[in-house]
Protein backbone atom coordinates (compact mmCIF):
# COMPACT_ATOMS: atom_id res chain seq x y z
CA UNK A 1 0.00 0.00 0.00
CA UNK A 2 1.12 3.67 -1.00
CA UNK A 3 1.79 5.98 1.78
CA UNK A 4 -0.25 8.93 2.03
CA UNK A 5 1.41 12.00 0.54
CA UNK A 6 0.63 15.91 0.63
CA UNK A 7 1.71 16.75 -3.02
CA UNK A 8 1.58 20.26 -1.94
CA UNK A 9 1.30 22.68 1.13
CA UNK A 10 2.93 26.15 2.48
CA UNK A 11 3.63 25.98 6.66
CA UNK A 12 3.83 29.43 8.43
CA UNK A 13 6.10 29.55 11.72
CA UNK A 14 4.89 30.36 15.23
CA UNK A 15 6.89 31.58 18.23
CA UNK A 16 11.04 32.43 17.93
CA UNK A 17 10.93 31.92 14.14
CA UNK A 18 8.73 34.11 13.04
CA UNK A 19 11.17 36.75 13.68
CA UNK A 20 14.73 35.95 11.46
CA UNK A 21 17.57 38.20 10.93
CA UNK A 22 17.85 39.21 6.99
CA UNK A 23 20.89 37.48 7.49
CA UNK A 24 19.34 34.49 8.16
CA UNK A 25 16.06 34.29 5.66
CA UNK A 26 19.10 34.99 3.02
CA UNK A 27 20.83 32.39 4.01
CA UNK A 28 17.83 29.81 4.22
CA UNK A 29 16.55 30.96 0.43
CA UNK A 30 19.69 30.58 -0.92
CA UNK A 31 20.55 27.01 0.20
CA UNK A 32 21.14 24.81 -2.32
CA UNK A 33 19.27 20.74 -2.29
CA UNK A 34 22.83 19.42 -2.31
CA UNK A 35 24.00 21.67 0.93
CA UNK A 36 24.97 19.90 4.46
CA UNK A 37 22.48 22.26 6.16
CA UNK A 38 19.25 21.45 4.02
CA UNK A 39 20.31 17.79 4.05
CA UNK A 40 20.10 17.93 7.07
CA UNK A 41 17.04 20.32 8.04
CA UNK A 42 15.09 17.58 5.09
CA UNK A 43 15.87 14.65 7.30
CA UNK A 44 15.21 15.77 10.78
CA UNK A 45 11.58 17.27 9.24
CA UNK A 46 11.19 14.27 7.36
CA UNK A 47 11.40 12.71 10.91
CA UNK A 48 8.99 15.41 12.95
CA UNK A 49 6.44 14.61 10.10
CA UNK A 50 6.51 11.29 10.55
CA UNK A 51 6.41 11.48 13.97
CA UNK A 52 4.17 8.28 15.46
CA UNK A 53 6.06 5.72 13.02
CA UNK A 54 6.92 2.12 14.37
CA UNK A 55 10.29 2.34 12.95
CA UNK A 56 13.88 2.37 13.30
CA UNK A 57 14.94 2.41 10.04
CA UNK A 58 16.42 5.70 8.35
CA UNK A 59 16.93 4.25 4.99
CA UNK A 60 13.53 2.43 4.87
CA UNK A 61 12.27 6.40 5.80
CA UNK A 62 14.24 8.28 3.41
CA UNK A 63 13.59 5.97 0.44
CA UNK A 64 9.72 5.95 0.90
CA UNK A 65 9.91 9.46 0.87
CA UNK A 66 12.84 10.32 -1.51
CA UNK A 67 10.56 12.61 -3.63
CA UNK A 68 10.11 14.66 -0.04
CA UNK A 69 11.44 18.23 -1.00
CA UNK A 70 11.29 21.52 1.25
CA UNK A 71 11.94 25.09 0.04
CA UNK A 72 12.40 28.17 2.24
CA UNK A 73 9.93 30.99 0.61
CA UNK A 74 10.95 34.48 2.03
CA UNK A 75 8.10 36.54 3.80
CA UNK A 76 8.46 40.00 5.08
CA UNK A 77 8.74 38.87 9.18
CA UNK A 78 10.69 35.79 8.50
CA UNK A 79 10.46 32.29 6.51
CA UNK A 80 7.39 30.09 6.07
CA UNK A 81 7.92 26.37 4.75
CA UNK A 82 6.79 24.79 1.03
CA UNK A 83 6.60 21.12 1.72
CA UNK A 84 6.24 19.13 -1.64
CA UNK A 85 5.58 15.42 -0.84
CA UNK A 86 4.92 15.70 2.89
CA UNK A 87 3.65 12.34 4.78
CA UNK A 88 0.20 12.61 5.04
CA UNK A 89 -0.18 11.02 8.78
CA UNK A 90 1.17 15.18 9.40
CA UNK A 91 -1.51 16.49 8.28
CA UNK A 92 -5.43 16.43 8.98
CA UNK A 93 -8.35 17.76 6.50
CA UNK A 94 -4.93 19.15 4.70
CA UNK A 95 -4.18 20.94 7.27
CA UNK A 96 -0.76 20.14 9.35
CA UNK A 97 -1.54 19.17 12.76
CA UNK A 98 -0.27 21.81 15.09
CA UNK A 99 1.54 19.88 17.70
CA UNK A 100 3.39 18.49 14.43
CA UNK A 101 4.00 22.11 12.76
CA UNK A 102 5.22 23.34 16.58
CA UNK A 103 8.18 20.81 16.29
CA UNK A 104 8.81 21.33 12.57
CA UNK A 105 9.51 24.56 13.28
CA UNK A 106 11.98 23.75 16.53
CA UNK A 107 13.93 21.50 13.86
CA UNK A 108 14.87 24.66 12.05
CA UNK A 109 15.09 26.78 14.65
CA UNK A 110 17.98 24.14 16.74
CA UNK A 111 19.63 23.49 12.80
CA UNK A 112 20.10 27.11 12.42
CA UNK A 113 21.44 27.80 16.20
CA UNK A 114 23.34 25.44 16.68
CA UNK A 115 25.18 25.40 13.71
CA UNK A 116 27.93 27.82 14.79
CA UNK A 117 27.67 27.05 18.53
CA UNK A 118 30.62 24.58 18.36
CA UNK A 119 32.72 26.04 16.14
CA UNK A 120 35.70 26.23 18.71
CA UNK A 121 39.31 25.85 18.54
CA UNK A 122 40.40 22.07 18.72
CA UNK A 123 42.82 23.06 21.08
CA UNK A 124 41.50 25.66 23.38
CA UNK A 125 42.70 25.49 27.21
CA UNK A 126 39.04 25.62 28.13
CA UNK A 127 36.94 23.39 25.83
CA UNK A 128 35.31 21.25 28.74
CA UNK A 129 33.56 24.59 29.80
CA UNK A 130 32.88 25.93 26.28
CA UNK A 131 31.15 22.78 24.94
CA UNK A 132 29.25 23.09 28.59
CA UNK A 133 28.30 26.70 27.63
CA UNK A 134 27.24 25.63 23.94
CA UNK A 135 24.86 23.36 25.23
CA UNK A 136 23.58 25.73 27.91
CA UNK A 137 22.75 27.99 24.82
CA UNK A 138 20.68 26.10 22.62
CA UNK A 139 18.62 24.80 25.48
CA UNK A 140 18.13 28.32 26.55
CA UNK A 141 17.67 29.72 23.04
CA UNK A 142 15.05 26.73 22.75
CA UNK A 143 12.96 27.75 25.59
CA UNK A 144 13.44 25.04 27.71
CA UNK A 145 15.19 26.81 30.91
CA UNK A 146 12.71 28.31 32.97
CA UNK A 147 13.04 30.42 36.01
CA UNK A 148 10.51 29.91 39.25
CA UNK A 149 10.07 26.31 37.84
CA UNK A 150 10.47 24.45 40.59
CA UNK A 151 8.32 21.47 39.89
CA UNK A 152 11.26 19.24 39.00
CA UNK A 153 11.76 17.15 35.38
CA UNK A 154 12.83 13.36 35.31
CA UNK A 155 15.04 12.12 33.07
CA UNK A 156 13.28 9.00 31.72
CA UNK A 157 15.79 6.61 29.66
CA UNK A 158 14.86 3.27 28.15
CA UNK A 159 14.24 1.33 25.11
CA UNK A 160 12.72 2.10 21.72
CA UNK A 161 12.14 -1.41 20.92
CA UNK A 162 9.90 -2.98 24.04
CA UNK A 163 7.31 -5.32 24.17
CA UNK A 164 3.73 -4.57 25.42
CA UNK A 165 3.77 -5.59 29.22
CA UNK A 166 6.67 -3.01 29.44
CA UNK A 167 4.87 -0.70 28.07
CA UNK A 168 2.35 -0.54 30.08
CA UNK A 169 4.52 -0.85 33.48
CA UNK A 170 6.47 2.57 31.68
CA UNK A 171 3.49 3.98 31.16
CA UNK A 172 2.17 3.51 35.09
CA UNK A 173 5.21 5.11 36.31
CA UNK A 174 4.70 7.78 34.04
CA UNK A 175 1.31 7.97 35.67
CA UNK A 176 2.92 8.43 39.10
CA UNK A 177 5.01 10.89 37.72
CA UNK A 178 2.55 12.98 36.80
CA UNK A 179 0.63 12.98 39.89
CA UNK A 180 3.17 14.09 41.40
CA UNK A 181 3.56 16.94 39.32
CA UNK A 182 6.58 16.34 37.96
CA UNK A 183 7.43 16.70 34.03
CA UNK A 184 9.38 14.10 31.88
CA UNK A 185 12.21 14.53 29.81
CA UNK A 186 13.31 11.37 27.21
CA UNK A 187 14.57 10.44 23.64
CA UNK A 188 11.50 11.53 22.20
CA UNK A 189 10.65 8.36 20.44
CA UNK A 190 8.71 5.18 20.73
CA UNK A 191 8.61 2.54 23.33
CA UNK A 192 9.85 3.64 26.60
CA UNK A 193 10.33 7.40 25.34
CA UNK A 194 6.86 7.33 24.40
CA UNK A 195 4.83 5.75 27.59
CA UNK A 196 5.75 7.69 30.68
CA UNK A 197 5.01 10.47 28.65
CA UNK A 198 1.62 9.59 27.48
CA UNK A 199 1.02 8.31 31.55
CA UNK A 200 2.34 11.73 32.77
CA UNK A 201 -0.08 13.11 30.63
CA UNK A 202 -3.15 11.74 32.11
CA UNK A 203 -1.77 12.09 35.86
CA UNK A 204 -1.29 16.15 34.62
CA UNK A 205 -5.07 16.15 33.35
CA UNK A 206 -5.85 14.61 36.72
CA UNK A 207 -4.51 17.24 38.97
CA UNK A 208 -4.87 19.94 36.36
CA UNK A 209 -1.20 20.43 36.64
CA UNK A 210 0.42 23.26 34.45
CA UNK A 211 2.50 23.58 32.82
CA UNK A 212 2.05 20.11 31.28
CA UNK A 213 5.96 19.16 29.85
CA UNK A 214 7.14 16.85 27.75
CA UNK A 215 10.89 17.02 26.90
CA UNK A 216 11.97 15.29 23.92
CA UNK A 217 15.83 15.72 23.61
CA UNK A 218 17.68 13.66 20.12
CA UNK A 219 20.22 13.85 17.94
CA UNK A 220 21.13 14.71 14.34
CA UNK A 221 22.19 11.07 13.66
CA UNK A 222 19.45 9.49 15.54
CA UNK A 223 16.67 11.68 14.92
CA UNK A 224 14.92 9.60 11.57
CA UNK A 225 15.41 6.44 13.22
CA UNK A 226 13.37 7.27 16.56
CA UNK A 227 11.03 10.22 15.15
CA UNK A 228 8.94 12.49 18.06
CA UNK A 229 6.36 10.29 19.85
CA UNK A 230 2.80 12.29 19.91
CA UNK A 231 3.49 13.24 23.28
CA UNK A 232 6.23 15.53 23.23
CA UNK A 233 5.58 19.21 22.94
CA UNK A 234 8.79 20.60 23.94
CA UNK A 235 11.40 19.36 21.00
CA UNK A 236 15.51 20.22 21.16
CA UNK A 237 18.03 18.58 18.89
CA UNK A 238 21.09 18.28 19.69
CA UNK A 239 24.58 17.76 17.74
CA UNK A 240 25.91 14.23 18.70
CA UNK A 241 25.21 12.23 21.55
CA UNK A 242 27.54 13.46 24.27
CA UNK A 243 26.06 16.44 23.57
CA UNK A 244 22.61 14.87 24.18
CA UNK A 245 23.73 13.09 27.09
CA UNK A 246 24.96 16.39 29.18
CA UNK A 247 21.70 18.23 28.18
CA UNK A 248 19.88 15.39 29.71
CA UNK A 249 21.74 15.55 33.10
CA UNK A 250 22.02 19.34 33.56
CA UNK A 251 18.21 19.83 32.60
CA UNK A 252 17.21 17.00 34.26
CA UNK A 253 16.89 16.41 38.33
CA UNK A 254 16.42 12.91 39.16
CA UNK A 255 16.99 9.55 36.40
CA UNK A 256 14.92 6.70 36.01
CA UNK A 257 15.94 4.09 33.30
CA UNK A 258 13.66 1.43 31.80
CA UNK A 259 14.63 -1.96 29.86
CA UNK A 260 16.03 -0.78 26.51
CA UNK A 261 18.93 -2.27 24.29
CA UNK A 262 22.49 -0.89 23.76
CA UNK A 263 21.38 3.15 23.52
CA UNK A 264 20.17 2.48 27.13
CA UNK A 265 23.67 0.23 28.26
CA UNK A 266 25.35 3.80 26.87
CA UNK A 267 23.16 5.88 29.00
CA UNK A 268 23.78 3.66 31.77
CA UNK A 269 27.23 3.72 31.59
CA UNK A 270 27.66 7.70 31.29
CA UNK A 271 25.49 8.14 34.11
CA UNK A 272 27.91 5.83 36.29
CA UNK A 273 30.92 7.26 34.74
CA UNK A 274 29.97 10.72 35.67
CA UNK A 275 29.29 9.34 39.30
CA UNK A 276 32.48 7.74 39.86
CA UNK A 277 34.44 11.10 38.75
CA UNK A 278 35.92 12.00 41.82
CA UNK A 279 35.14 16.10 41.29
CA UNK A 280 31.46 14.28 41.41
CA UNK A 281 31.47 12.83 44.88
CA UNK A 282 28.84 15.24 46.33
CA UNK A 283 26.83 14.67 43.09
CA UNK A 284 22.91 14.78 43.83
CA UNK A 285 21.84 12.95 40.78
CA UNK A 286 19.53 10.28 41.93
CA UNK A 287 18.96 6.78 39.52
CA UNK A 288 16.78 4.43 39.34
CA UNK A 289 16.12 1.42 37.76
CA UNK A 290 12.95 0.35 37.28
CA UNK A 291 11.61 -2.61 35.83
CA UNK A 292 7.96 -4.52 35.52
CA UNK A 293 7.93 -8.33 37.71
CA UNK A 294 8.16 -9.88 33.90
CA UNK A 295 11.30 -7.95 32.50
CA UNK A 296 13.75 -7.67 35.85
CA UNK A 297 15.95 -9.93 33.95
CA UNK A 298 17.22 -6.79 32.05
CA UNK A 299 18.45 -5.14 35.06
CA UNK A 300 19.42 -8.54 36.92
CA UNK A 301 21.95 -9.10 33.77
CA UNK A 302 22.77 -5.49 33.67
CA UNK A 303 23.93 -5.77 37.75
CA UNK A 304 26.29 -8.66 36.95
CA UNK A 305 27.73 -6.99 33.82
CA UNK A 306 28.16 -3.68 36.22
CA UNK A 307 29.30 -5.36 39.16
CA UNK A 308 31.89 -7.79 37.04
CA UNK A 309 33.62 -4.67 34.56
CA UNK A 310 33.51 -2.22 37.26
CA UNK A 311 33.55 -3.68 40.85
CA UNK A 312 30.94 -4.99 43.62
CA UNK A 313 30.67 -1.04 44.73
CA UNK A 314 29.59 0.22 41.95
CA UNK A 315 25.77 -1.04 43.35
CA UNK A 316 25.67 1.68 45.51
CA UNK A 317 25.33 4.27 42.47
CA UNK A 318 21.93 3.20 41.37
CA UNK A 319 18.43 1.16 43.23
CA UNK A 320 16.86 -1.47 41.49
CA UNK A 321 12.63 -0.86 41.82
CA UNK A 322 10.85 -4.00 40.72
CA UNK A 323 7.10 -3.61 39.96
CA UNK A 324 6.17 -1.13 42.13
CA UNK A 325 4.97 2.01 39.88
CA UNK A 326 4.10 4.03 42.83
CA UNK A 327 7.14 3.37 44.72
CA UNK A 328 9.74 4.42 41.99
CA UNK A 329 7.18 7.38 41.78
CA UNK A 330 7.87 8.13 45.69
CA UNK A 331 11.30 7.99 45.81
CA UNK A 332 11.75 10.01 42.60
CA UNK A 333 9.43 12.72 43.69
CA UNK A 334 11.63 12.59 47.51
CA UNK A 335 14.86 12.54 45.46
CA UNK A 336 14.28 15.20 43.63
CA UNK A 337 12.95 17.60 46.34
CA UNK A 338 16.40 17.07 48.37
CA UNK A 339 17.82 17.95 44.57
CA UNK A 340 16.54 20.99 44.91
CA UNK A 341 17.09 21.31 48.48
CA UNK A 342 21.03 20.74 47.78
CA UNK A 343 21.39 23.65 44.74
CA UNK A 344 19.22 26.27 46.86
CA UNK A 345 21.81 25.90 49.81
CA UNK A 346 25.01 25.97 47.10
CA UNK A 347 23.24 28.92 45.21
CA UNK A 348 22.79 26.39 42.16
CA UNK A 349 20.41 27.15 39.10
CA UNK A 350 16.95 24.98 39.57
CA UNK A 351 16.68 24.64 36.02
CA UNK A 352 20.46 23.84 35.05
CA UNK A 353 22.77 21.89 37.22
CA UNK A 354 25.98 23.83 36.64
CA UNK A 355 27.66 22.36 39.77
CA UNK A 356 27.91 18.75 37.69
CA UNK A 357 31.26 18.40 36.47
CA UNK A 358 31.55 16.64 33.15
CA UNK A 359 35.11 16.01 31.84
CA UNK A 360 36.15 16.32 28.38
CA UNK A 361 36.21 12.63 27.40
CA UNK A 362 32.61 12.43 28.13
CA UNK A 363 32.02 15.10 25.91
CA UNK A 364 34.29 14.78 23.10
CA UNK A 365 32.42 13.06 20.13
CA UNK A 366 32.80 9.40 19.66
CA UNK A 367 32.83 8.60 16.13
CA UNK A 368 32.04 4.84 15.77
CA UNK A 369 34.49 3.70 12.58
CA UNK A 370 36.21 0.27 12.36
CA UNK A 371 39.32 1.92 13.48
CA UNK A 372 37.86 3.64 16.70
CA UNK A 373 36.26 0.47 18.19
CA UNK A 374 39.19 -1.60 17.37
CA UNK A 375 41.37 0.69 19.55
CA UNK A 376 38.88 0.83 22.75
CA UNK A 377 40.89 0.23 25.72
CA UNK A 378 39.18 -2.54 27.13
CA UNK A 379 40.88 -3.87 30.27
CA UNK A 380 39.95 -4.50 33.77
CA UNK A 381 42.64 -2.94 35.45
CA UNK A 382 42.05 0.38 34.41
CA UNK A 383 40.61 2.78 37.09
CA UNK A 384 36.48 2.20 37.21
CA UNK A 385 35.94 5.93 36.10
CA UNK A 386 38.11 5.09 32.76
CA UNK A 387 36.47 1.93 32.17
CA UNK A 388 33.11 2.93 32.16
CA UNK A 389 33.88 5.95 29.44
CA UNK A 390 35.36 3.39 27.21
CA UNK A 391 32.25 0.88 27.79
CA UNK A 392 30.20 3.70 26.94
CA UNK A 393 31.49 4.08 23.92
CA UNK A 394 31.29 0.22 23.09
CA UNK A 395 27.62 0.71 23.40
CA UNK A 396 27.53 4.05 21.69
CA UNK A 397 29.10 2.26 18.68
CA UNK A 398 26.85 -0.77 18.37
CA UNK A 399 23.83 1.55 18.59
CA UNK A 400 25.44 3.73 15.83
CA UNK A 401 25.80 -0.08 13.58
CA UNK A 402 22.01 -0.58 14.36
CA UNK A 403 20.20 2.54 13.63
CA UNK A 404 22.69 4.84 12.58
CA UNK A 405 23.09 6.09 9.14
CA UNK A 406 26.90 6.24 8.81
CA UNK A 407 27.37 3.08 10.96
CA UNK A 408 25.13 0.69 8.93
CA UNK A 409 27.04 1.96 5.96
CA UNK A 410 30.50 1.19 7.58
CA UNK A 411 28.98 -1.92 9.01
CA UNK A 412 27.61 -2.73 5.57
CA UNK A 413 31.05 -1.87 3.54
CA UNK A 414 33.43 -3.29 6.05
CA UNK A 415 31.90 -6.39 8.09
CA UNK A 416 31.05 -5.68 11.42
CA UNK A 417 33.08 -3.92 14.31
CA UNK A 418 35.43 -5.82 15.79
CA UNK A 419 36.24 -5.60 19.55
CA UNK A 420 38.85 -7.09 21.60
CA UNK A 421 40.74 -6.64 25.51
CA UNK A 422 40.88 -8.71 28.73
CA UNK A 423 39.08 -12.27 27.99
CA UNK A 424 36.87 -11.64 31.25
CA UNK A 425 36.08 -8.34 30.10
CA UNK A 426 34.77 -9.41 26.71
CA UNK A 427 32.77 -12.55 27.83
CA UNK A 428 30.50 -10.36 30.40
CA UNK A 429 29.89 -7.59 27.42
CA UNK A 430 28.91 -10.38 24.96
CA UNK A 431 26.71 -11.97 27.66
CA UNK A 432 25.07 -8.67 27.97
CA UNK A 433 24.83 -8.22 24.30
CA UNK A 434 23.60 -11.69 23.65
CA UNK A 435 20.95 -10.87 26.32
CA UNK A 436 20.21 -7.70 24.22
CA UNK A 437 19.89 -9.88 21.35
CA UNK A 438 17.80 -13.00 22.31
CA UNK A 439 14.87 -10.44 23.97
CA UNK A 440 14.46 -8.58 20.40
CA UNK A 441 16.10 -5.13 22.13
CA UNK A 442 18.55 -4.24 19.19
CA UNK A 443 15.59 -3.59 16.13
CA UNK A 444 12.08 -2.99 16.33
CA UNK A 445 11.15 -5.42 13.35
CA UNK A 446 12.99 -7.85 11.41
CA UNK A 447 16.14 -10.42 11.93
CA UNK A 448 19.17 -9.04 13.90
CA UNK A 449 22.55 -9.64 12.12
CA UNK A 450 25.07 -8.51 14.86
CA UNK A 451 26.85 -5.75 13.94
CA UNK A 452 30.00 -6.32 16.12
CA UNK A 453 32.23 -9.41 16.78
CA UNK A 454 33.89 -9.95 20.45
CA UNK A 455 37.35 -10.68 20.52
CA UNK A 456 39.14 -11.71 23.43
Amino acid sequence: MTTKKIPSTIVSPEGTLEHLSAMEVDELTKTKFDHPIYTLFRQCALAVLNAGAQTDSVEDLMAEFADFEIHFVRQDRGIRLHLINAPGDAFVDGKMIHGVRKLLFSVLRDVLYVRHQFDLEERADNMGELLSDGVYRVVRNAGVLRTGMQDGLVVCWGGHSIGTEEYKFCKRVGYQLGLRDLGIITGCGPGAMKAPMKGAAIGHAKQQHEPRRYIGLTENSIIAAEPPNAIVNELVIMPDIEKRLEAFVRVGHGLIVFPGGPGTAEEILYALALKLHPKNKALHLPLIFAAGESSRGYFDAMDIFLRKALGEDIAQHYRLIVGDPEAIAREMREAVTQVMDYRCEQNDSFSYNWGLHIPEDLQTPFIATHDSMAQLDLHLSREPYELAVELRRVFSGVVSGNIKEAGIRAVRDHGPFQLSGDQALMDTIDELLQSMVSEGRMKIAGDYIPCYEIRS
